[in-house]
């Protein structure tokens, strides 16, 4: 869980200034006509009693991620910089130094930022990512920015639910996935990309 960043001064360092922002009331019709409701038929298949983290997989740049955390306690998307190099988009990285501080106050230094095309259930949304060098039990995560751009809700269901204009789509997490990343002394390797033929392209490959 990422709880907050702060930015390290690439330049000049001007006075800062507070500022008071006031919100003003108001209501939009975000949601189409149907409406996100969660039931104990979407909780099937789950193996029970668990408390296991939501982990989906998610396609970038064609190409299949898994081991994909959906944190609503994060206040930041990050992505480690191997799989960056394996998508083959190291070039994109925009250097930006940031410090990002978890839950028991670790640091991390992030090594810059790329903007990335995120592909869930057929929903593309441009998304960025800090990108670090470190190790991590999961290849990206998907936190506040993320869930709050694709209006998605994650629940005890383990099913992930966002609407569109056409329909309200839903993934399911991959519980065993879930646990293999949090297993206690255990450490998920990345693996090389694999390629395989498929029908939507001439080269479907997948990150582990």
């Amino acid at each position: 869980m990422i709880v907050g960043g702060v930015d390290i001064p690439q330049g000049p360092t001007f006075k800062c200034i507070k500022v008071t922002i006031t919100r003003e009331k108001h209501t939009r019709n975000y949601l189409p006509d149907d409406t996100l409701s969660f039931n104990d038929k979407d909780a099937e298949g789950i193996e029970h009693p668990y408390n296991d983290a939501l982990v989906i997989s998610i396609l970038m740049n064609k190409i299949q991620v898994k081991y994909v955390l959906v944190d609503p306690g994060s206040s930041a998307n990050i992505i480690r910089s191997r799989i960056v190099e394996q998508l083959d988009l190291q070039d994109q990285i925009v250097p930006a130094t940031l410090v990002l501080n978890g839950f028991n106050m670790v640091t991390e230094t992030t090594k810059g930022e790329i903007i990335l095309p995120v592909n869930v259930y057929g929903t593309i949304q441009k998304t960025k990512f800090h990108v670090i060098e470190g190790d991590m039990r999961y290849n990206t995560l998907l936190g506040r920015p993320w869930i709050h751009k694709m209006r998605t809700v994650p629940t005890l269901h383990q099913v992930l639910k966002f609407p569109t204009p056409e329909e309200v789509k839903m993934v399911y997490g991959e519980q065993l996935a879930a646990k293999e990343m949090f297993a206690i002394d255990e450490v998920i390797p990345v693996s090389t990309l694999t390629s395989t033929k498929g029908p939507e392209s001439k080269e479907k490959q997948k990150v582990n």
